[in-house]
């Protein structure tokens, strides 16, 4: 823990859960479902990162248990320190971002796939990122937040632009 009134730092995970427990307490299960549609576009969270972050931000006093579920799933509420930490988090930011794609990384080296293998990993992406695209269309659509627009505007021109890639590379 650190000293009363001082923010602990806080890692992109760790931000991104205590940013969506800010709405209303969740559970791992609820954070997982609200991570993936509010910004799984752009940045992957994992169930194994949940329940990894979740007591480790419940022993740093940034979170406090809430009411128990069915099934025995816990619920997790923002504390007023854990508020801090998000808020000292955002304050932090700035400069440059790195894109870590698998997929971008294996459509550079396609040439080495046998051409079978290529179009179907082009075929399954291109279904894929298509989806996402029609999805995030819909998203930014029906969002009124000024930040949370520009941010589904975003994910639209990132999934068309997988599309674009996808539709760019060779199969023979």
């Amino acid at each position: 823990m650190t000293p009363r009134g001082r923010a602990p730092s806080v890692n992109a995970t760790a931000a991104a859960l205590l940013g969506l427990l800010h709405d209303e307490p969740m559970t791992g299960g609820q954070l997982v479902s609200a991570a993936d549609g509010r910004f799984g576009a752009f940045f992957s969270v994992t169930r194994s990162q949940v329940y990894r972050e979740l007591p480790a931000l419940a022993e740093s006093g940034l979170l406090k248990l809430g009411e128990q579920g069915p099934r025995a799933s816990q619920q997790y509420v923002l504390t007023a320190a854990g508020r801090r930490a998000f808020a000292a988090w955002l304050a932090s930011g700035g400069g440059a971002d790195s894109l870590r794609s698998p997929l971008v990384l294996r459509l550079l080296h396609g040439r080495q796939l046998p051409v079978e293998q290529r179009v179907e990993l082009v075929r399954c992406s291109r279904e894929t990122f298509g989806a996402r695209l029609a999805s995030a269309r819909a998203a930014a659509r029906n969002e009124d937040d000024p930040y949370r627009r520009a941010v589904a505007d975003f994910a639209v021109a990132h999934n068309r632009a997988m599309v674009k890639l996808l539709d760019a590379i060779p199969l023979d």
